[in-house]
């Protein structure tokens, strides 16, 4: 007979009848009891009081009803605290029971109530079963480590559970390291700054040794628990993943992916040049194209990760384009996925397989997947210029079709391919403009409007056209609007002449009848620009655009290489870092790839230095670096700020929109006479660039520091380099230097403007970093940038702001934002711009120190070519702030002994040896946080030598 009986009684007085039955001294009657009174509990009756009665049957060798009022016990223990300690005793003893199920069910249980009374009870039998001789039991007590860890960490740690968890790994049996791996991460997870999962090449090796033998889900851990591991080199990197290479062919599609989330983090430290480079990209395809023959949610999680695997290796898949063509029978999810793949992957080789199949779908019955096909066709002819003819007449075929959103989707790639490719595909307009009239969505409409105006001298009737439009201005999506807008100003350029009554009807219904702002500030531009100088407005109007990029939607660097640590978990699918969906910071951890080894890219420029690895050996001074993008968007940009300047050290950055203007906007700043269009701004070239930085109260005032008039001589300054090209930010170039005179640091910029429209509304914020730069006052350039530009402006900093540190030291990751867009950039600053002035140590104080400083931190450098003599190399470097204590002469060499101090306290001693007529010197360097020594040596070096 089944359990069912047991759900169907409705006898009143059920409580006393159950509570009479598990008092009963029969074994069988007690069973039978125990089974209704879980069986009431399960359809939601409320059976605690029975909770004193159930406990008392916990005294049995049935492991059956051991089971069952354990399964109670769990559920009623948090309503009943004061009840459940009464089953104390029972875990004690059932802990030392010489049954091994007996005690993993006990230990389990324990886990699982979340009563803090009785947690401290819990600990003397969780320890003897951390200890256990059965395997099983110890890996049970593993996972209660992690749980009781949640309910009281602060327990967990006083009685010494973490260590015996790490003692685990080292276990004989792979399920219990599996195991201790698994609560290890969890609990690190809770706990970023804990460095609870202390890896080292011998951990590793026991960790590869079980993975072998463990089941799958302990296989997934321990990959898991590797992907967090930076190998300290190459050769190492290469020999894990010759062990986890064979996961690859796993049956369970997890580990099949946390294998390879590992390899692709770990490719990262081999040269492209070993043979096993190559022979690992081969081995990586088969397991990701076996992948999409499951069912189709699972190749749906599978195409978003090769999606992102595809965006950093393509090399891995490019032989496998046949395993994307879509399937009659996919789901559109599964489609529109494969599709985004196929175009990822198409290239000169492949092109024409690719488009064969891509107009096949776009005779398909589903709507949004033969868009996306169509859309498809365009990206091919922007990515591969080979095929753009024969790409241009598929979509000609397709508007020949007449197919409603065939067309429109045709259009609007085929207005890309103009500006990739101009003056080449021009003869198709005539076919375009014969499907005017059946264009209802605005993004075509736009994109027609934007063709008709591009190329009205060739088109007989644009004036015709674009009037057409125009009789239901009103009417359209305001990215009609300014399209049409800006297409009837370049016809009036075009034919002054003919278009002057069209112009002016546009313009007034864009200034004086429409309440759109974007609309409105565009007409009165474009009003003004007309009528104070036609010659300027021709230039900008009508001025030469930038060829578009081929890869528009690639995920930005920085989050790649962060989602890529995320292969196979929920943030590889949703395309987004876990802190962009998980609720409160806990469990977040920012994850990059480990940087490239010094054999396969040593020079790397400031802009394409990682964002950070995983960071080493920490100082208290310096917490953990995060990320670039989710740190700095949470920032907030202040608005320029006009008026007075401000003193550097009482700035903050205000907390006002990133829209800026502030309250600025309501000030009168609307000019006067809405109507009149013949406003002049003041020219930009009367504002002076070096009122750019407000220099703060005190020394600083007497010398213009910006200008060279009058500058003290102060630490070297290197010559500005190129931070962030005009190519990635829409326009904007930024270069820079950074500088330290009179105690003050300054960030020396050079702003200039290569996009055809005026920049104005800048703001700057840097991310957090290892010693706590920050902006001392708002970034102020006090007119706006017109287009090719440049101004020059001193930002004051100071070093009061949030600390974190980065990978590497100095990378400074920096925020600036201006009227078009926020742009991101980082730059590694010289260390010298740190050494502050009272950074000379008095000689008994440094002799006590070097001797108080343990050797192992001690760091030697070798300084080569550099020709000068003692005296230079003191003077030079003092400075810079960098100060010689005593100076003594052994066996003819010169010995200087240096102090330097940097701006959050931590002092560095140095001994530099200088042999008369040898240009090499000797630099050793005691510091009590060793990882700054390599950057001091880089200081002295940049100072000697420049």
């Amino acid at each position: 007979m089944t359990d069912s009986k047991y759900f169907t009684t409705t006898k009143k007085g059920e409580i006393f009848e159950l509570k009479a039955e598990l008092n009963s001294d029969k074994k069988e009657k007690k069973k039978e009891a125990v089974k209704k009174v879980i069986a009431s509990m399960t359809v939601g009756k409320d059976v605690s009081a029975l909770f004193p009665d159930v406990v008392n049957c916990m005294q049995t060798d049935n492991l059956e009803l051991k089971k069952l009022v354990y399964l109670y016990l769990m559920n009623y223990a948090k309503s009943q605290p004061d009840m459940a300690i009464m089953a104390v005793n029972t875990f004690v003893k059932d802990c030392e029971d010489p049954n091994p199920l007996i005690r993993a069910l006990a230990v389990r249980t324990m886990g699982c109530i979340r009563v803090d009374k009785i947690t401290e009870y819990l600990c003397e039998p969780l320890r003897k079963c951390l200890k256990d001789e059965d395997p099983y039991v110890r890996k049970t007590a593993a996972v209660c480590v992690a749980k009781l860890h949640d309910i009281n960490a602060q327990l967990v740690e006083d009685q010494g559970f973490l260590d015996t968890l790490k003692d685990l790994i080292s276990d004989s049996n792979p399920m219990v390291v599996a195991n201790a791996v698994a609560a290890l991460s969890e609990i690190a997870e809770s706990h970023p700054s804990s460095n609870l999962l202390d890896l080292n090449p011998q951990s590793i090796n026991k960790l590869l040794t079980a993975l072998n033998e463990c089941t799958e889900w302990g296989q997934i851990f321990i990959l898991d628990c590797l992907a967090n591991y930076t190998p300290k080199d190459d050769r190492e990197a290469q020999s894990i993943c010759e062990r986890v290479t064979p996961r690859l062919s796993h049956a369970n599609s997890a580990v099949v992916l946390s294998a390879v989330k590992v390899l692709m983090k770990f490719m990262e430290m081999l040269s492209k040049d070993l043979d096993y480079y190559g022979t690992l990209l081969k081995k990586l395809a088969p397991p990701l194209v076996t992948l999409l023959s499951a069912e189709p949610e699972l190749q749906y999680v599978a195409l978003r990760n090769i999606n992102l695997i595809v965006q950093k290796r393509p090399e891995i898949l490019k032989h496998e384009m046949k395993v994307f063509f879509v399937k009659y029978n996919d789901p559109i999810y599964v489609k529109l996925e494969k599709l985004d793949i196929m175009i990822r992957l198409a290239s000169q080789a492949n092109i024409a397989q690719v488009l064969a199949e891509l107009k096949e779908y776009a005779t398909e019955v589903d709507v949004d997947f033969v868009r996306k096909a169509v859309r498809a066709i365009g990206r091919c002819a922007i990515k591969v210029e080979q095929s753009a003819e024969r790409c241009v007449s598929t979509l000609l075929d397709l508007i020949q079709t007449k197919v409603n959103y065939v067309v429109q989707e045709a259009i609007v790639v085929i207005k890309d391919i103009f500006r990739k490719y101009p003056n080449k595909y021009e003869s198709v307009i005539a076919t375009l403009c014969e499907n005017l009239d059946s264009l209802d969505e605005p993004e075509a409409r736009a994109a027609m409007i934007w063709i008709v105006g591009e190329y009205a001298e060739r088109i007989d009737n644009a004036d015709e056209l674009l009037e057409s439009f125009l009789e239901g201005f009103h009417d359209e999506s305001t990215q009609v609007q300014l399209q049409l807008l800006t297409a009837i100003v370049k016809l009036f350029l075009k034919k002054p002449t003919e278009t002057q009554e069209l112009v002016q009807q546009v313009l007034s219904l864009a200034t004086q009848d429409s309440d759109n702002p974007d609309l409105r500030d565009r007409g009165y531009i474009y009003w003004r620009l007309l009528s104070t100088d036609p010659v300027a407005a021709k230039e900008v109007v009508l001025a030469e655009k930038p060829l578009i990029s081929e890869e528009t939607d690639l995920i930005e660097p920085t989050l790649l290489d962060e989602l890529i640590c995320y292969i196979g978990t929920l943030a590889s699918v949703y395309h987004k870092p876990p802190s962009a969906f998980v609720e409160g910071g806990r469990g977040v951890v920012h994850k990059s790839l480990p940087p490239r080894t010094a054999s396969s890219e040593s020079t790397e420029s400031p802009e394409t230095a990682p964002a950070g690895a995983p960071p080493g050996e920490q100082l208290d001074v310096i917490p953990t670096q995060g990320d670039l993008l989710g740190d700095l968007l949470n920032l907030d940009l202040g608005p320029p700020v006009s008026g007075p300047p401000l003193a550097t050290s009482s700035v903050q950055m205000g907390a006002v929109d990133l829209l800026g203007g502030g309250l600025d906007s309501l000030m009168g700043d609307e000019p006067e006479g809405i109507g009149a269009p013949n406003f002049v701004a003041p020219p930009a070239a009367t504002v002076p660039a070096n009122l750019g930085a407000p220099m703060g109260s005190g020394l600083s005032d007497l010398f213009d520091l910006t200008s060279g008039v009058g500058t003290l001589s102060g630490s070297y300054v290197a010559p500005k380099a190129v931070w962030l090209p005009a190519m990635k930010a829409k326009g904007l170039e930024i270069s820079g230097t950074f500088t330290r005179q009179v105690g003050s640091i300054s960030m020396d910029l050079q702003l200039t403007n290569k996009a055809l429209q005026v920049m104005t509304d800048f703001a700057i914020q840097f991310n957090r970093n290892s010693f706590g730069l920050a902006p001392a006052a708002p970034l102020q350039v006090h007119a706006p940038l017109s287009p090719n530009q440049t101004v020059e402006i001193s930002l004051p900093l100071n070093t009061v702001g949030s600390v974190m540190k980065m990978e590497p030291l100095n990378n400074l990751q920096v925020a600036v934002k201006n009227n078009i867009d926020v742009f991101y950039f980082s730059t590694l600053y010289p260390l010298h711009i740190l050494f502050v002035e009272d950074g000379k140590m008095d000689r008994q104080m440094f002799l006590a120190t070097w001797k108080d400083i343990p050797n192992e931190n001690e760091a030697q450098f070798q300084i080569r070519d550099c020709p000068l003599n003692a005296e230079a190399v003191s003077s030079r470097l003092q400075s810079s702030n960098i100060f010689t204590v005593a100076k003594r002469n052994v066996e003819g060499q010169d010995m200087l002994y240096q102090s330097l101090k940097l701006t959050n306290g931590i002092w560095v001693l140095a001994e530099l040896r200088v042999q008369p007529g040898n240009p090499s010197f000797t630099l050793s360097l005691k510091c009590r946080a060793p990882e700054v020594s390599q950057h001091v040596y880089q200081a002295y070096e940049t100072i000697l030598k420049n």
